[in-house]
């Protein structure tokens, strides 16, 4: 029987370390597992952690193995190769599919009622590759997507039209990567129009200007891996917001990486869309209204996903 508020961390590096901080201080979880293939560097970090616990909400912490994850409620997958200055997410796909097949096979070994929580890049390959691999039913497998990069376009539109970005309504989808697309034709500021409250009064609000702020949202990890060499404080706020909303059965709408299931076409492959997310994972996958030019933005970055995936060997469930 699972218990609906234990969690793993699978890979105690800088990523899956924060994101087990953040974890702690939610207080979602009564109980928290770190399980590293350095099993010292496990323990150093479980140890760190629980030093903390005096401040915080009780629960357990501590670096365990494989056959911990028995009856936990959620697994969260960031293990694999940090990406380096200069490469894409999608340069890590051998490697860090590689090391993921070796995870799911020992994750399966132990626990086939859980969901799966992927955040490693390049995360939509891999969402996809874990639901193959695991053979769970894809509701239960689900990769951190764009939520992450939605809410770096939500701060920049916040900075430039001068309102919090918590009131800031807009998506990116498709690709966490290079071909990721932002749905700028259904965003809205508390339901103000974005061209309607770019309209009024707004200074630097043409397309372009628009189109600048989400290169700069798609680029971001890029600038921050150049300048201090990893990404891991934003995305580890990212993973406990989908915890929370599984933990608290939110329904919330989120653009977490799916599989498709034929939403916008979309067929053998996960990808990253607003999907409603509760307690059983992704509950349904919105498609929210595009333009032409969106939804041709969206079938390159699908037709990307294909082509990687089939670079790959066949894959099979374990």
């Amino acid at each position: 029987m699972l218990n609906l508020r234990k969690c793993a961390v699978i890979g105690a590096g800088n990523v899956g370390a924060t994101t087990a901080f953040s974890l702690m201080q939610s207080a979602l979880f009564t109980e928290l597992v770190l399980i590293d293939v350095n099993r010292k560097r496990a323990e150093g970090e479980a140890a760190d952690l629980g030093h903390a616990l005096p401040f915080l909400s009780p629960m357990e912490v501590w670096a365990g193995d494989y056959a911990d994850l028995a009856d936990a409620n959620l697994i969260v997958i960031t293990a694999g190769a940090a990406q380096n200055p200069g490469e894409t997410r999608l340069d890590l796909v051998r490697k860090n599919a590689e090391i993921l097949h070796t995870v799911i096979q020992n994750i399966c070994k132990f626990n086939t009622q859980g969901i799966l929580l992927i955040v490693t890049n390049p995360v939509d390959i891999l969402t996809e590759i874990a639901r193959r691999l695991s053979g769970f039913p894809a509701h239960r497998v689900i990769g951190s997507g764009t939520v992450l990069d939605t809410a770096r376009l939500k701060y920049l539109l916040g900075r430039h039209l001068g309102v919090d970005a918590r009131h800031v309504h807009a998506f990116i989808i498709g690709e966490h990567g290079d071909t990721e697309l932002p749905v700028y034709s259904s965003a809205n500021i508390s339901g103000i129009d974005l061209d309607h409250f770019c309209g009024n009064g707004c200074k630097n609000c043409s397309q372009n200007d628009l189109w600048q702020l989400f290169t700069q949202t798609r680029d971001a990890a890029y600038h921050i891996i150049e300048a201090k060499g990893s990404t891991y404080y934003a995305i580890a706020e990212a993973v406990r917001r989908i915890a929370t909303a599984i933990l608290r059965d939110e329904s919330a709408i989120l653009p977490v990486s799916v599989s498709a299931d034929g939403a916008y076409g979309v067929k053998d492959v996960s990808i990253s869309l607003p999907c409603v997310v509760g307690r059983c994972g992704v509950e349904r996958i919105l498609e929210i209204p595009l333009s032409a030019k969106e939804h041709a933005r969206l079938d390159d970055s699908v037709k990307r996903m294909h082509e990687v995936l089939q670079s790959l060997a066949p894959i099979r469930s374990i």
